[in-house]
């Protein structure tokens, strides 16, 4: 069975889709997020890495990035720093004040933009993974600022419905499983990095 599938969205864009609902393989999505942040790190003359968790807690649909935050923290990832968190959320009230601190503070660190998002009603359940900035609170109807040289998302509803009340009420099943595979998955990739620095 075919796990992921590639498409091209605006010109030479690749966005890959995965499956979260059916047989989720952690290595597939862990292998590919690290060849992108390798090559971006090379590319850009980057040092680290940060992930930035967007969303809110007050919204199960748009709870996704603070409660993929809080796993991350949860296993105390030690080569990358995990900004947005369920206790210390980033979201659109604040958005612009944390990518400022991030900027400040991490200058010469690649940004991983973590979030949920909508999309066909076919793709619900799925996790999408690519180069190049996310622009959140597009499901919403809300014009925020395009954040991250790669981005994660879950989707987590379907785009036919622009109204924020459906994010809540979203399935807290659907989200967390979204939120333990991207966790999962990112918890490897820091194997594979403590792999490559012990050759």
């Amino acid at each position: 069975m075919k796990l992921w599938e590639r498409i091209k969205i605006r010109g030479n864009r690749e966005v890959y889709y995965y499956d979260a609902k059916n047989g989720w393989e952690i290595e597939n999505f862990a292998f590919r997020l690290y060849g992108l942040i390798k090559d971006e790190m090379e590319a850009e003359n980057k040092k680290g890495v940060v992930f930035l968790c967007i969303g809110t807690d007050r919204s199960t649909g748009d709870s996704l990035g603070p409660l993929i935050g809080y796993k991350l923290k949860g296993k105390r990832i030690k080569r990358a720093e995990v900004i947005g968190t369920l206790e210390k959320p980033v979201h659109a009230m604040n958005l612009e004040q944390y990518l400022k601190a991030v900027r400040l503070g991490f200058p010469d660190h690649l940004i991983v933009a973590v979030d949920a998002s909508v999309g066909n009603i076919e793709h619900i359940g799925y996790i999408t993974l690519g180069k190049g900035p996310l622009k959140p609170g597009l499901g919403v109807s809300k014009e925020l600022m395009a954040v991250g040289d790669i981005f994660i998302t879950g989707i987590v509803g379907s785009c036919k419905s622009s109204d924020p009340i459906m994010l809540q009420s979203i399935r807290l099943s659907v989200v967390m499983r979204l939120a333990d595979c991207i966790s999962e998955s990112i918890y490897f990739v820091e194997k594979l990095w403590d792999r490559a620095a012990s050759v």
